[in-house]
């Protein structure tokens, strides 16, 4: 085992400290953007709020911007298009893809105060936008909800995406949206919804189920089984016709 010198402690030392500096960066200017938006945010409020030198954040992240951009993408972790390729792998069953939509987009939840804080981050881009509002819009938006669209349609044997399969789309993504802006709601009406990570997995499996009804009242309402002939009963008020057959004698 090859010995560590004071150079190679010292060097890993660095990286260590440097790991930490970035992400007490990231937390602190996540919570302050979400709070009070991009253009109200100071770089030296950030640093502050780090405990870390204002340099720094054009050492990790560039400028201002660049820590910006790194709030929306690095504190919940995962990449939104290996989440698309998952869930719209070629072959895959209905109820497959559903849940592994559900679960991939319900997992951020399991980070707590930092899930809200990135959606109230979201809902503040929406208002105030920025220069950053096309980039989400493309990759955590549009790509997913065409995707997803994709495999709506495929699996109710459509030709092609139309209003309808938008429609359905977007009432599937909305019941995993929903619980992201809604937490504070839960947490006043049944606290307990959120509590756990065991809570939000089963969250995940109740929505796919949820999200298969869609789907299923979809396809009856393309396509609904064939009505059956019903006989009518005789009214009863209607009167026999009197006979005109002679009787014999």
């Amino acid at each position: 085992m090859r010995a560590q010198t004071p150079q190679t402690l010292t060097a890993r030392a660095s990286r260590t400290d440097g790991a930490e500096a970035r992400s007490r960066l990231l937390y602190a200017a996540l919570a302050l953007f979400a709070n009070k938006g991009f253009a109200k945010t100071s770089t030296r409020e950030i640093a502050a709020a780090a405990g870390a030198n204002i340099a720094a954040i054009s050492y990790y992240f560039g400028d201002k911007a660049g820590l910006y951009a790194a709030t929306f993408t690095e504190p919940i972790g995962g990449d939104p298009r290996e989440l698309v390729s998952r869930f719209s792998a070629p072959g895959l069953p209905l109820e497959a893809a559903l849940r592994i939509f559900m679960v991939g987009y319900l997992d951020a939840l399991k980070q707590g105060e930092v899930a809200r804080q990135c959606m109230r981050l979201h809902m503040r881009e929406l208002i105030e936008p920025t220069s950053q509002w096309k980039t989400e819009l493309e990759r955590d938006v549009q790509a997913p909800h065409e995707a997803l669209a994709g495999v709506l349609c495929h699996h109710l044997g459509m030709a092609e995406v139309d209003d309808d399969i938008h429609r359905l789309t977007f009432s599937v993504t909305g019941l995993a949206i929903q619980l992201f802006v809604v937490q504070d709601v839960i947490d006043v009406l049944r606290p307990s919804l959120l509590e756990s990570p065991l809570q939000i997995d089963t969250w995940a499996d109740r929505l796919t189920r949820y999200a298969l009804a869609l789907v299923e009242s979809e396809r009856l309402r393309r396509d609904p089984p064939d009505a059956q002939p019903t006989k009518r009963a005789p009214s009863p008020s209607a009167k026999r016709a009197p006979s005109t057959r002679k009787t014999s004698q």
